[in-house]
């Protein structure tokens, strides 16, 4: 009965305050001192950190499939991972996911990240799906391994402990779509092209489509796109819910980044580990019964009472002045 189920949840919540511990430890403790961080560069909305020094790849070309800009200024605390394969319209590669891999990697116990934004530097595209011109080369038994990096590489990308906003400035179909899923926030231009369009080749989404479309616009819109193939615009993905917002595409052809870039500022100033932990709360509540979200929710707010920054928050609140959070 309902006691059964709540001593299984308390139980489950022993080992989940375990790792909601972890990760608010990791939160606090993590990359004090790390090397290679370069002096800032100023200038405008997009003053960045250059990426010399945290080369993600072996080869020159390699760094430019993935641009990773640590911003600065009225910025700082957002990072930037740009998808750059021009040339094939952003597809996924074993390169392009050997990287965002290690990206993601590298972002996840960085302190001083506090929000990522994943956005495409080609003009026109976001990103369109698996490199099918790699997988036509590949061995039956190389395929599979192909699929399975793939969903990893979105997962990890999915399980970043801080807010992960998905600017869509074009096209984002088959796992470019799943790619934005995994993110926490949508946000795409209204000329951008969205849809899980596997079927059409006589395969299903692989690297989470199934699973993250339902849960983001519900059972039968997801069924009906995914059966269908359908391509959606803007519009029609904001009006469904597959997107937050939907602007106006700009000349520079970036409309949906500005968005995003304004978005993460709005969760800069909030406590950092109260951030995590929300997220973690958010996304482990969304997969039990509410008495088990609720003991989760109870789990991870206790995880926020000892820290500095909570001591902060009320001092600040108590003295009419914005607090000065330090991550811990």
């Amino acid at each position: 009965g309902a006691g059964s189920s709540m001593a299984a949840a308390l139980g489950g919540l022993g080992l989940l305050q375990g790792r909601v511990r972890l990760a608010a430890a990791a939160a606090a403790t993590s990359s004090l001192g790390r090397p290679g961080r370069r002096a800032p560069v100023r200038g405008g909305a997009a003053a960045a950190l250059p990426s010399a020094g945290r080369s993600y790849g072996s080869e020159a070309k390699e760094e430019e499939e993935l641009r990773v800009r640590y911003l600065d200024d009225e910025h700082k605390g957002i990072v930037v991972l740009g998808l750059n394969r021009s040339h094939a319209k952003n597809a996924l590669n074993k390169n392009l996911l050997k990287m965002m891999s290690k990206a993601v990697d590298t972002l996840k116990s960085d302190k001083k990240v506090r929000t990522v934004i994943f956005r495409s530097e080609v003009p026109g595209i976001f990103c369109a799906g698996a490199d099918l011109k790699e997988r036509a080369k590949m061995h039956s038994s190389e395929v599979s391994s192909f699929v399975s990096k793939a969903r990893a590489t979105i997962n990890e990308m999915a399980n970043l402990p801080v807010p992960t906003i998905a600017a869509i400035d074009g096209a984002a179909l088959g796992g470019g779509l799943e790619l934005a899923l995994a993110c926490d926030i949508r946000v795409a231009a209204s000329s951008a092209k969205m849809g899980l369009v596997e079927t059409k080749l006589a395969i299903i989404p692989g690297a989470g489509g199934t699973q993250r479309l339902p849960r983001t616009i519900g059972v039968s819109l997801a069924k009906e796109l995914i059966f269908s193939a359908r391509i959606v615009d803007g519009e029609e993905a904001k009006s469904i819910g597959l997107i937050s917002h939907v602007v106006e595409q700009n000349e520079a052809g970036d409309a949906a980044y500005r968005r995003a870039l304004a978005l993460a500022k709005e969760f800069l100033p909030q406590g950092p580990v109260a951030m995590r932990v929300a997220k973690l709360a958010i996304n482990q509540g969304m997969e039990v019964d509410l008495v088990t979200g609720l003991a989760i929710e109870e789990a991870c707010y206790a995880q926020t009472i000892p820290t500095k920054d909570r001591i902060e928050g009320l001092l600040a609140f108590k003295e009419k002045r914005p607090p000065r959070y330090k991550g811990e």
